[in-house]
């Protein structure tokens, strides 16, 4: 029996390692992805969308429907083989709230595939002194630079009386 088992356990265990290791590439070659170039954007801008849930020489449909865009079409992009990839473009509407939106396409082949697309505020992007709360970014307020001196030097004046009233009880 114990031999048996032995001899069984180096293939399940050969098995076992070559699953594990098949896993990382089938979901890095995941059809179902749909990349957004760019991903983050703002209103107004074109947006190419591109997959390779589509097949070789696969068309599709791509749906912006979620941020107000029209639909748009796909046809075959660069690649070859497993990278073959579908590509189309599509316009951000000038009036699309900031915020994060899914876009689809369904492709000829039945396939479908999903990406996210964020949309950011136009003409929000920090510029001057940005208060973050770390400092560095805000010009100097004396009144609070004055008030940190004055703490600061309350602080060593009691240390000061507490360590020469301490030195002083040690040696009576």
């Amino acid at each position: 029996m114990r031999t048996t088992a032995r001899l069984l356990a180096g293939p399940a265990l050969a098995a076992a390692c070559v699953g594990a290791a098949a896993a990382p590439a089938a979901r890095a070659a995941d059809p179902g992805t749909l990349t957004l170039s760019p991903s983050s954007t703002t209103a107004g801008a074109s947006v190419t969308a591109s997959t390779t849930a589509c097949g070789r020489r696969g068309h599709g449909t791509g749906d912006a429907g979620s941020l107000g865009a029209e639909r748009f079409d796909l046809a075959p992009g660069a690649g070859e083989g497993a990278t073959a990839t579908a590509a189309g473009r599509f316009t951000v509407p000038e009036d699309t709230d900031p915020g994060t939106y899914m876009v689809s396409v369904l492709c000829d082949n039945g396939s479908k595939a999903f990406g996210d697309l964020v949309v950011r505020a136009h003409g929000h992007e920090p510029s001057g002194h940005v208060k973050t709360g770390v400092g560095g970014s805000v010009g100097p307020d004396i009144t609070q630079i004055t008030a940190g001196a004055a703490v600061l030097a309350a602080a060593a004046v009691g240390g000061t009386w507490l360590l020469r009233r301490r030195a002083s009880g040690a040696q009576g």
